[in-house]
């Protein structure tokens, strides 16, 4: 496996390689933005990787690492020692720019947004705060396919998330090598979960990157182009090649999807043509695997976009309950539930909204979960989450449904029993039937239209009458209005409605013909078409007799009752069964009008007395237009009903007419107007009829456009997940190195001061006798300055005159014997110079220590105590 994530160019030959040899990829406008995540061990980690990435790679580096928030970040300058790229610490509103290094401050979040950072305030107590997933996500909308996530060495599961969203969009994810580093929890945890494309070193991981992005240049310019048959014939064989493997046909995939899933593997591997990659899945069968991995890769959580689970909580869920008899069942679906996350979140939502509405009755729950994964489903039988899924889900719901443990927490077992997981590929398995909720979010968007509009039918009869559709953010019914209702549209909430259309073929899955007709056939089963005629004479029944239609919302005929030819007649041309365009003359302004009133309100729309012309004459007609509400299957539909009245009869005086011949005259002009206005209003009408239908048209078109920018994108509306929160073992590692730094920092300060306090220079030196450090006072002795540390001390000039004080130190290296030896400077001034090897706590010489305590007093005593003694010897010797 190890060999499959690890391509054969070791990164050492990408980091020695200079700046010339990596000009493509400063040729794009969007450069990669590399986001690194690091956390306990980190800093040796990232300065290994610092030390590898090539000046002018033309790529920028953003590192984010959990920093102690209440002191001064030195981040920067402890990594620009690294690094020839200029290190800077992150302000807010800061363009990212290439071949620079950003680092993040302290106590704050960081965002990127067109290319520029952004800093927050943190929203999460200290210890539960998840910085790398909050970056990672910003990368991932921001530079799309040009995001590369990178986890270094740290402890708990920060930056999972984050990657998860850079390989949803199609970025590239690396990792360092857990045995090379010092915490691996936060690297595992990213193994763990399947995300990682390459695992590596970290000194290796520059060159992976760089390698990476070269390959994925080339393919990036290939696909611009159409795909060239034998191309085309080479990705086929990639599908066959998977099906033969698993028993998947992604042939039904979305192209495009399938395709950049390709050119990742290709790129990971350095593979330049479709070809030679089909060569290599042929030569090993665990890269099949990992592209089915990639092919199938989950985005899910608790409870994804919060507003939609509350109306299905709080609206959908007692409305469903508010229907059934005490110790019912609702049965519920889950299709493509990935690691059951959102199975569960049915559970939980059922559970408290039937806490609320009838706590008292026993009400069932069935949710059958299915995915085409079976690792992912056998996850989610385990029910196992890790910690940081408390952003998601409340504490009181941690509490109520979940068990504590160790490394995470377990679903409980009242959720847990009213879940049933199971392998299932919704195009070829049979359905699950009779639902009242039937929940499919975020897959159809990976799915080609033709299959959509195979499976939404399908959904259609796997519910029951009444039943709820629960869609992704990204996904709709498309232009399948007549067999589901939206509730709440912006929740892509819909509710079955009964199709009053005629009864179309529905296309099931082969399996589940089989298993219905005990062999398989070609032929497809028609769907039982519901008795909308009893259900419209009913109707008329218990509220009318005359003749009547019932039409759509939009005037479409669905069902006629009586014989209504004398008020409609069909429209010359193409077959339209529109109320508006059979209308006969005279009925059609009037009718247009009642019907655009009954939809606005809810009682009967009544037009009284009106003539109508069938030819043969003239017929008073009563016009009654009704928006229905009940019977359920009806809700939505118009039904317009037809009263014939007695003509009023025109009587007229004998041998005299009732008006002058000047107000005949004006009765007549006011005719012709009118009839003039009719005219024009009909032409009107059916100008705003034709630019409907374009209108039409046009949303189709839109709808069609829609679809194709939804699997270039795959999800542009997913939700922003909350902070999640921080192993509690990380926090208690930092607390107890931050205790450490502080007595480190006391005892620093106390030998400080008591070098200070007792006037002695010393300067430590390292085995090869370089400079390590000295005290104040030295640059009395030597010319010594800050920047000398590291210099041999040979190179510094001295005011001693002790040219062999090398030599001593080096056989004081050799012996371990320590050296005393008192020496003049150039100014008269003496110093007693000691040499003694330089011992670590584990035993260890790390090189000597010099110490030089000034005896210039002394020598100055002891001259005159010499001279007087010289004096009073010599007085004697005068005296005897």
């Amino acid at each position: 496996m190890k060999k499959q994530l690890q391509p054969a160019n070791s990164g050492k030959a990408s980091a020695g390689s200079s700046p010339k040899e990596t000009p493509t990829l400063q040729k794009s406008p969007l450069f990669p933005i590399v986001g690194i995540g690091a956390s306990a061990g980190g800093l040796e980690a990232l300065e290994q990787f610092l030390r590898h990435m090539p000046e002018g790679s033309g790529l920028a580096l953003v590192i984010v690492q959990h920093l102690d928030p209440t002191h001064k970040g030195i981040l920067p300058e402890l990594l620009q020692r690294a690094t020839g790229m200029e290190v800077l610490q992150a302000r807010d509103r800061l363009r990212v720019k290439p071949n620079c290094v950003y680092v993040i401050p302290p106590n704050k979040d960081m965002s990127i947004l067109h290319g520029v950072l952004h800093l927050f305030e943190p929203t999460a107590p200290r210890g539960l705060r998840l910085p790398i997933d909050f970056f990672l996500r910003s990368l991932a909308e921001d530079r799309q396919e040009l995001s590369v996530g990178v986890i270094l060495s740290g402890m708990g599961s920060d930056g999972t998330m984050g990657l998860r969203a850079i390989k949803e969009k199609a970025g590239v994810v690396l990792v360092q090598e857990p045995a090379s580093a010092r915490f691996d929890s936060m690297p595992r945890s990213a193994i763990d979960a399947g995300l990682a494309d390459l695992v590596a070193p970290a000194e290796e991981l520059p060159g992976k990157i760089l390698d990476y992005l070269k390959h994925a240049r080339v393919l990036v310019a290939k696909t611009e182009r159409p795909l060239e048959e034998k191309d085309q014939s080479a990705l086929e064989k990639v599908v066959i090649l998977l099906r033969a493997k698993t028993g998947q046909d992604f042939s039904l995939y979305k192209k495009n999807t399938v395709h950049r899933r390709i050119e990742r593997r290709m790129g990971i591997h350095q593979i330049d043509r479709i070809a030679a990659y089909v060569r290599y899945l042929q030569e090993n069968p665990q890269e099949v695997e990992l592209l089915f991995k990639e092919l199938l890769i989950g985005v899910t959580s608790f409870f994804r976009d919060p507003p939609a689970w509350e109306q299905l909580q709080t609206e959908v869920i007692p409305e469903l309950l508010a229907s059934r008899p005490a110790g019912g069942v609702l049965r519920v679906w889950s299709a493509g539930c990935s690691t059951g996350e959102e199975a569960y979140s049915l559970a939980m939502a059922f559970k408290e909204a039937l806490a609320q509405v009838k706590p008292a009755e026993n009400f069932k729950l069935q949710i059958f979960a299915t995915d085409l994964d079976r690792d992912a489903i056998d996850k989610a039988r385990q029910g196992v989450y890790p910690a940081n899924i408390a952003a998601d889900v409340s504490a009181e719901r941690l509490h109520r449904f979940f068990i504590q443990e160790e490394h995470g927490y377990r679903v409980g077992k009242e959720i847990r029993e009213v879940v049933t997981f199971a392998t299932q590929n919704l195009v070829m398995d049979p359905p699950f039937t009779k639902l009242d909720i039937l929940v499919c979010r975020n897959l159809l968007i990976y799915l080609t239209p033709e299959l959509q509009k195979k499976l939404l039918p399908l959904f259609h009869y796997s519910l029951n009458p009444g039943g709820v559709l629960f869609l992704g953010s990204a996904e709709t019914v498309s232009t399948f209005t007549e067999l589901f209702a939206p509730l709440h549209l912006k929740s892509r909430l819909f509710r079955r409605r009964e199709s009053v259309l005629p009864a179309e073929a529905l296309v099931f899955p082969a399996a589940f013909v089989s298993a219905r007709s005990g062999g398989p056939k070609e032929s497809p089963l028609l769907k039982p078409a519901t008795n909308l005629q009893s259900l419209a004479d009913q109707l008329l029944l218990q509220h009318f007799s005359p003749p009547a239609v019932l039409a759509n919302d939009k005037g479409d005929i669905l069902y006629i009752s009586g014989r209504t030819g004398k008020y409609l007649e069909p429209a010359a041309g193409k077959a339209n069964w529109n109320i508006f365009a059979m209308a006969r003359e005279g009925l059609r302004f009037e009718l247009g009008s009642a019907f655009q009133k009954a939809l606005r309100q809810p009682k009967a729309i009544t037009v009284r007395g009106h003539k109508v012309g069938d030819g043969g004459g003239t017929q008073a007609v009563d016009i009654t237009v009704q928006s229905i509400a009940e019977p359920d299957a009806l809700r939505g539909m118009v039904m317009i009903v037809f009263t014939d009245v007695a003509t009023p009869l025109e009587s007229k005086a004998p041998g005299r007419s009732r008006t002058s011949p000047a107000g005949s005259a004006r009765v007549h002009e006011l005719e012709q107007e009118l009839e003039q206005l009719r005219e024009e209003l009909q032409t009107t009408r059916e100008e705003m009829q034709s630019s409907q239908e374009e209108l039409k048209s046009t949303n189709e078109e839109l709808q069609s456009t829609n679809e194709e920018l939804q699997s270039t994108n795959e999800e542009l509306t997913t939700s922003r997940e909350e902070m999640q929160s921080l192993n509690e073992e990380l926090q208690t590692v930092n607390a107890e190195q931050q205790a450490k730094m502080d007595e480190l920092a006391r005892i620093n300060n106390d030998m400080r001061n008591l070098l200070n306090s007792t006037e002695i220079v010393t300067v430590f030196l390292d085995n090869n006798l370089h400079v390590r450090r000295f005290t104040s006072g030295a640059n009395k002795l030597f010319k010594l300055i800050p920047g000398d540390v590291g210099r041999p001390l040979s190179d510094i000039a001295s005011d001693l005159l002790y040219p062999a004080m090398t030599e001593e130190a080096q056989e004081v290296l050799r012996t371990l014997v320590f050296s005393e030896k008192q020496i003049t400077a150039t100014d008269g001034r003496w110093f007693t110079v000691r040499i003694m090897p330089y011992r670590t706590m584990e035993d260890v010489i790390g090189g000597v220590v010099i110490t030089f305590a000034d005896i210039t007093a002394a020598k100055t005593l002891e001259a005159e105590l010499r001279e007087e003694n010289a004096r009073l010897k010599s007085l004697l010797e005068a005296g005897n």
